[in-house]
This record gives C-alpha cells, structure tokens and sequence, in this order.
C-alpha cells in the first residue's frame, strides 16, 4: 500500500508566510534603472537575465524563437498555456489527459503521453510533477523556441522548449484588478499588485480565482493560484529573487466523446460518472535566483528551485462502443500520485577576446533530483458477456448516470526517484562583422530507481550517460535581419518502465534547420521563417492493459516548414500570422504486442499537415475614448485521431475569433471576446475513439479591469 503523509498544513503553511510577508508597507519612490546593457535580453527593472542565454541578443542565435506576451493574452481573453500556444506556427494541441494539465507538441513532436509537457518556468522545469492547466495571471512573456535544445537546456523535446518569464516585482507601486463573466457560467477574479518597501526591497503579488462550468454535460472547473515574489537589490552589483507559486485546482475528468463514424456529432455527451467527484491537483513551487555582476563583461547566475505537486481523484473513462448494444463499455480508475521535484544552476557569462576574435561564452552546471510516488487502483469489466449493467457500460445517445459505483483493486502501486547532473558549454564566436559561429556541448548523466510495492518492493535501476553537441552559423544581411543555419541533437531520460518491468533508454534526436529573422522597426515588419528536418527515436507508448506501463514504439521524423511575422499596415493596424507545414511520421514499420501493425511512413496523431492563424488588430479613438479591436483566425488541418490503430482522422476546422478593448477612463477598462463566431462544429484532439474531445461551440465574455 501506499503511505500517505499530509502534506497540506506545510503547503497552507508556505502559502501563509508568503502572503504575510506580501502584506503593503510604507513604501518609498525608487527610479527605474536602465540597464547599461540593451544589447542582451534583461528584465528591465531589476536587470535579471534569462537563464541559459548568456551574453548574445535573440536575433544572433541560430535558432527561430517565437513569443506571446502579456498583452496579447489579456486582449484575446487567454487565460492559460495551453490556449496560448494556439498563436504560435508548429506548435499543436494534444490530449490532455482529461482536460487536467498541459499538453502539446512542438513541430509534430509531444513528450511522455502519461506526463504533461515539459515546460520551463524562469529556466526551471515546471513539467516534472503536476501542475495543473497552467494559468497566465502571472506570465510576462511566454518564449517557444524551436528545435532541440537539449545541447543547453537540457532533457528537452527536439522540437522545441517552451520558456515562461514571470511577472517580477518594481519598485513603484502597479496594480489592477480585473473581474471576468463569461458563457458557461465562468467567473474569474484576477488580480496584482508590485511595489517597495524600500530603496533596495521591492515585492509583487498577483494571483486568480476561476470558477466555471462547462459546454460538457455536468463537467466543472475551480482554480485558485497564488504567486507572490520578492526582490532584494543586496549592492549595485547583486539581485536576489524569490517566487512562490500555489496552485489548487478541482476540475472533473472529462475523456470527451466516442467518436463513432455516421453518427452525429455531439459536444455535450460526458460518459463519465459525476458521482465520482472532481480530481484534486495541488501544487506548490519556490524558486530562488541570484544574479552578480562580475564585471562590464561577465555575469554569474546562480538559481534553486523546488516544487511540491499532488493528484489524486477517481474518474470513471469510456473503453470501447458497442454497436450492437448502442452503449460504451467503461472502466473506473483511482489515482493517487506525488511528486517532489528539487532543481539548482549555476552559469557563468560573458565576452572576451581571444586570437583577435570575440567569444561570447556560457559556461554552467545543473541537477536536479525527481520522486513520483504513484498509486491505482482500478475496476474494469472484460465486457465479453453480460449486460450493460454488467460490462459497466452507459448508453451512447442518452446517458443515464449511476449513484453507485464498483469497487476497485489496486493496479499499479511504485515510487520512481531520477536524479540528473549536467554541465554545458557555448561559445559564440564573432568571425568578422557578418559572420558568427555557434558551439556548444553539453554531457549529461542519469539515474533511474523504481520499486514495485506489490511485487515484494522489487527494485530496478537504470543509468544513462550521453554528450549532445550544438552547431550554428549566422550571417547578417543587414542590421536588423539575420540568415542562420544550425545542427543540434538531443537526449531527454524515459520515465516509467516496460510490461517486463525493464527501464527504458532516453528518446535520442537529431535536428537540421535553416532559417531567416528580422526586425525591420523602421517598417514595422518583423518574423521569421523557417526549414527543418527532425528524427527522434525512443519514443514511448501506453501499453494497452492499462497498467500504466509504457513499451517503446520506435523511431518518428518531422520535417517542415514554418512562418511567423507581424507587420504595421497602418500606425493603428496590426496583422500578425503564423503558418506551419509540418510532416511527422513514423520511420519504420514496428509490431507491438503481437497485435499492432505500424507501418513505415504512418502519420503522427494529432499533428495536422497544415495550421496556421492570422490576428489583425486596429488601434481607434472614439471621441474621449480609446480603444482597439480585432479578430483571430485559426485554421487546423486534417489530423490523425489514433497512432495504433491509423484509422480514423479528425477533420479540418477554422475558429474565427473576435475581441475589443476600451479605456473608459485612465483606470477603467472595457473587453469582450467571443470565441467560436461561427459556431464551428469540430474535435480539438483525441487519444482514440474512445476518447476524442470535441471542441467548444460559440461563447462570450466580459470583462472590466481597474487600474491603480
């Protein structure tokens, strides 16, 4: 059995120490510092550098970097991470595990289909554990960049990582609070707040309430998250940061629909069981940086993070339909999973000259150290004979719910504990007043322990070492756009173990990519295009009983094309659009379980041949009135609704979009989006037919957001 320990008071007892110590001071005026600096990407005010950039500007790197920025979130009405990457090219939607947390490919690439995707937070990984659907009340910029990363980064998907900055606390006051109503009786509260305490202590504390219903039948939503943070300005010279983050999140597990050929659709059928209850995602997360300037040229990062994630709940999931019955055979599975995830850096950058040439060095070292304690318990009926009552089924058309549900058994009861050390070295290196070259290279170790409590404690291990290099090359065609090429390969460590209780190897990478940017100001035109060649290999499926192993499915590539650019059409409107070509397939034929035939060149699921979006934008004064307005339209292609069995596509869909903006006064604003204008009839993404979400019809909201 598993141990349970209450680990509540600690997280309410963090959350009130950091609320407390959040609480408004005398406060006094400090100017803003500007850094000295420009050049290189910084946190304005507090002058923090993003960790793993070093001393290069975005546009110098080999590599396409698409981002979202606060702004763009409010005036869409997004709310979370996932919606959010809906605006960058190559970037699809996944199956997101019932709707409870994040998941997503980049560049036809997902992670572990068990795990949401990995993401960073400030540099450090907020995809180990749970964490929920990502909010965004506390995002200042949200960076995608593509390809592998994994020659820096570290353990990341070679088709990209994606990078959240926080808001950070200022040193004059700030503020609003922004209440939202909206279709589906959705309610939300939103708030922050920075200011100082003193000349050299500044803090910041924003957070949001959520409370929302769904267009699924009996499905419903509460969120609650909390981030305050701290800066200490130690000398002119030192910052040292601290972020708290709480997350505590009850929503039900909605699997979505069986996808049946001839029948029509609905988006409302749950074949679930509300009786079961919500799931229940609480986490709590504390990151600590410090960052010293060495001197004109060097700077040291050093950060600590630590992060506390549960999820726990009972969720009654379709299996199969049956045609003859007209009902969908179901099981029901209780979870119960821990995580704790302790992370540090440290990173030394800078420029300096050698054989008459200039190297912008990166220089670092990181680990971390990852438990997931993991507990099911499960009913599930063979469905071989027996009546609906029998094989737990529910009708397909009209579902009638049950006030009593079956016992379950224990399934699946472990502990998993990595640990990972790595050290990485980049130099980029100015060749002449056009040409820049890229190295780097990064060797990491891992380690993996799983004990299997109910088979006597058995324990397997598994260790991986393995070296990943970096190439690039960047030619200046102007001040403002550049011309690159680059090579990366990756490595990111397999969680989980086989049917035959083996661990299994790291998903191996590698990345070929050609591209152009530039930032023509003077013109308003900026972007980016792309062309790349990805092969990943290792790559891991859920075995088919259920028993939350996993088994390798063998070896995919993607090779594509991408665009994303914005351009001023007028000084009051914007035209913004992303567009993605991205072919991903499967390498080779393979045979699993003696049963599934993959053949060679089989698509991968949920990854359309074509997507894109364009988002205009029209800045207006009405009278003593300002205000902007627009619309998003967000085209999905064809995609494949199931890799095992290849026999079913998802079809094609556009999303028109709508939004407004209006200042009612300095302190007061107006918005309203509608989502869905057309009232698109669609499936988002599926696992298989069993489990296909269907997209939501039309929907409204509004908002006002006092300033201060």
């Amino acid at each position: 059995m598993k141990c349970h320990t209450n680990k509540r008071p600690i997280k309410l007892l963090s959350l009130c120490i950091a609320a407390a110590l959040s609480a408004p001071a005398v406060t006094y005026a400090a100017d803003k510092e500007t850094s000295a600096k420009d050049d290189v990407e910084v946190i304005e005010v507090t002058n923090l550098r993003q960790a793993y950039r070093g001393n290069v500007k975005a546009i110098d790197l080999p590599q396409s970097v698409a981002t979202v920025d606060f702004e763009t979130l409010e005036l869409t009405g997004t709310t979370t991470l996932q919606d959010s990457l809906a605006l960058v090219s190559s970037v699809t939607r996944q199956n997101d595990f019932g709707g409870l947390w994040d998941m997503f490919a980049i560049r036809g690439f997902a992670g572990d289909e068990n795990l949401p995707s990995a993401y960073l937070v400030n540099g450090f990984s907020a995809g180990r554990g749970f964490s929920g659907n990502r909010d965004v009340s506390n995002v200042e910029l949200i960076e995608v960049l593509k390809g592998p990363s994994s020659a820096l980064y570290g353990r990341g998907e070679p088709g990209g990582t994606v990078n959240i900055t926080t808001k950070k606390p200022q040193f004059n006051q700030d503020g609003y609070i922004k209440l939202t109503g909206g279709s589906f009786n959705t309610y939300r509260a939103e708030g922050d707040y920075t200011n100082a305490l003193s000349e050299d202590f500044a803090f910041r504390v924003n957070g949001a309430y959520e409370d929302a219903e769904s267009y699924r039948d009996t499905v419903e939503k509460k969120k609650a998250v909390l981030t305050p943070s701290f800066l200490y300005r130690v000398n002119t010279d030192t910052v040292l940061s601290y972020e708290l983050e709480y997350l505590d999140q009850e929503a039900d597990m909605d699997r979505g629909v069986v996808y049946v050929k001839d029948k029509p659709f609905s988006d409302s059928n749950f074949y679930g069981e509300p009786a079961d209850g919500p799931v229940e995602i609480e986490a709590i997360g504390h990151q600590l940086q410090l960052q010293h300037d060495l001197s004109n040229d060097w700077f040291f990062n050093a950060g600590l993070s630590y992060r506390d994630s549960s999820f726990e709940g009972s969720v009654t999931e379709a299996r199969w339909y049956d045609p003859d019955e007209n009902y969908v055979v179901r099981q029901r599975r209780y979870r119960d999973f821990d995580a704790e995830d302790l992370s540090g850096r440290l990173e030394f950058s800078g420029s300096t000259e050698l054989f008459g040439l200039t190297h912008n060095l990166l220089i670092g070292a990181d680990a971390y150290e990852y438990e997931l304690d993991r507990l099911i318990l499960r009913y599930r009926h063979s469905g071989e004979e027996g009546d609906g009552a029998d094989a737990y089924a529910i009708d397909f058309d009209n579902p009638v719910y049950r006030s009593t549900l079956p016992s379950m058994k224990q399934n699946t009861s472990d502990v998993e504990e990595q640990s990972g050390q790595g050290v990485y070295i980049q130099d980029q290196i100015d060749l002449s007043s056009n040409w820049k070259a890229m190295f780097g290279v990064r060797y990491d170790h891992f380690e993996q322990d799983i004990t299997y409590r109910l088979d006597n404690n058995r324990k397997t291990s598994t260790s991986n070492s393995y070296v990943n290099p970096r190439f690039g090359l960047v030619y200046s065609l102007s001040d403002d756009a550049r011309l690159y090429a680059s090579y990366s390969e990756g490595a990111r460590p397999n969680s989980g173990v086989s049917a035959d209780g083996n661990g299994h190897d790291p998903e191996e990478s590698k990345s070929y990519e050609i591209g152009v940017k530039w930032d023509l100001s003077d013109l308003g035109f900026s972007g980016s295009a792309a062309i790349f060649t990805t092969e990943k290999k290792n790559i891991l499926a859920s075995s088919p009983n259920g028993d939350g192993t996993t088994e390798a499915i063998g070896e995919a590539e993607s090779e594509g094309v991408e665009l994303d650019m914005s351009y001023d059409l007028t000084p009051e409107t914007v035209i913004s659009m992303s567009y993605a070509f991205t072919d991903a397939q499967n390498s080779k034929e393979i045979t699993l379980w003696d049963w599934y035939v993959i053949p060679e060149g089989a698509r991968l699921g949920n990854v359309p041949e074509h997507s894109g979006n364009i988002m205009l934008r029209h800045f207006a004064e009405y009278g003593a009135y300002k205000g902007n307005g627009g619309f998003v339209v967000q085209y999905v292609g064809t995609q494949l609704g199931d890799f095992l069995e290849q026999d079913f596509d998802l079809p094609s869909y556009t999303l028109v979009n709508l939004f407004a903006n209006v200042s009612l006064s300095d302190n007061i604003e107006l918005n309203l989006n509608i989502d869905n204008l057309l009232g698109e009839e669609y499936y988002s993404n599926s696992y298989f037919e069993a489990w296909t979400m269907p997209g939501a019809p039309r929907s409204a909201k509004a908002s006002v957001k006092y300033s201060f």
